[in-house]
């Protein structure tokens, strides 16, 4: 199913575009939880298409920790680099995938 303008799709298993926003956005989670993650694996997202598209992402930290983020990614031309929104921690692979 399409995503609604203005809503969020339901959650989708995460392929190799989803996983590059992700990576692009890991030194701004690090910094902001001042911490390291040497597993950093997305598996769910839901998108959000708005003047751009807000991800929300399930990620894998370690072996049964997950933390959610919301990533903005800004339209062509001037096409912004992948922007942490916001973030939970603590989550686990059976957390919803819900806006926060």
């Amino acid at each position: 199913m399409s995503p609604i303008v203005g809503g969020f799709s339901d959650p989708k298993c995460a392929a190799q575009d989803v996983q590059d926003i992700t990576n692009a956005v890991k030194l701004q989670l690090e910094v902001r939880v001042n911490g390291r993650y040497d597993i950093f694996r997305a598996i769910l997202y839901r998108i959000q298409i708005v003047a751009g598209a807000n991800y929300l992402i399930k990620v894998q930290v370690a072996d049964t920790e997950y933390v959610h983020l919301k990533v903005f990614v800004g339209l062509p031309p001037e096409n912004l680099y992948p922007a942490l929104v916001s973030f939970q921690t603590g989550k686990t692979r059976d957390d919803p995938l819900d806006d926060f």
